[in-house]
């Protein structure tokens, strides 16, 4: 089975995406849903994905859950749930019980928007994660070279637990990378509790101005910290829109994936995101 272990559904004209503002973002300023994912799937030869939080409500998570019980090809759900609120496992509770709450998978937050680099070290939000790893849920890391060494922590304080790296935490690959970024993300791949996303590459390098080649050095570098247990796939659609069609997207991915072996591509294609997020499917 391949699977799609990131990817997004949003409609600006019915909720408010703060971070969808600049204009460079206006081509994917509007509805996306499974009827647009659902004939892509089918022409790459992906069989399901994982649906991600877009913004911190929890009236998206609500429907998330939704959209996954009507369609079957959504096998998992990382939702978005407040880590500070004292009756965080209350709501857990109450979204695992909803039709589709089988499918919540992991929990989500836009950590690299917040203010404080530490965010995630708070007496708070580490309460929160307690709650979130006590339903056997994972916890998905949206972070930057800035947050990693507070993401590092939380993967040390909590090694029974499973965390997911998204986007291989953003490399400047426009910039041609950073030494601080390899370094923090090496020092991640040594907590083994700690999956990683090959996922928004695209995006993070110069948008008309890429291709496999520019991002290998990326994906080698994180399959290097990983290992091929631990490296997962995502296309971050409809974000990679800005940069190339989904079928790019794929295609350069599977190339990167495919020079370091096929035991490599075959696990990041499937039953990596199966063990990471205990998806009830077959592997």
């Amino acid at each position: 089975m391949i699977i799609d272990a990131h990817q997004h559904f949003w409609d600006p004209a019915r909720a408010d995406y703060p971070w969808m503002a600049a204009d460079e973002l206006t081509p994917i300023r509007r509805a996306f849903g499974p009827a647009d994912l659902a004939p892509l799937l089918k022409a790459n030869g992906v069989d399901a994905s994982i649906l991600v939080q877009c913004r911190s409500a929890l009236e998206e998570t609500d429907e998330f859950l939704r959209i996954a019980h009507e369609n079957p090809f959504v096998v998992g759900v990382v939702g978005w749930a407040d880590l500070t609120d004292g009756a965080l496992g209350e709501t857990l509770d109450r979204l695992r019980a909803s039709p589709g709450g089988g499918k919540l998978v992991g929990i989500r937050h836009q950590v690299h928007d917040e203010a404080d680099p530490d965010w995630l070290l708070r007496e708070d939000v580490q309460r929160g994660l307690t709650a979130v790893f006590a339903r056997d849920l994972a916890y998905d890391f949206l972070v930057r070279a800035r947050e990693l060494p507070s993401a590092i922590a939380s993967a040390q304080a909590f090694p029974q637990a499973r965390f997911v790296l998204d986007h291989t935490a953003k490399p400047p690959i426009a910039d041609g990378g950073s030494e601080v970024w390899a370094d923090r993300i090496a020092a991640l791949g040594a907590c083994d509790n700690v999956w990683c996303k090959i996922s928004g590459l695209a995006t993070e390098a110069v948008w008309n101005d890429w291709d496999a080649e520019r991002l290998f050095p990326f994906v080698a570098h994180a399959a290097r910290c990983f290992g091929e247990d631990r490296l997962i796939f995502g296309s971050d659609w409809p974000v990679c829109l800005l940069a190339g069609s989904y079928g790019k997207i794929k295609n350069a991915l599977e190339a990167c994936l495919a020079k370091l072996g096929p035991q490599l591509r075959a696990k990041a294609f499937g039953v990596n995101a199966t063990r990471a997020y205990r998806l009830a499917i077959a592997s």
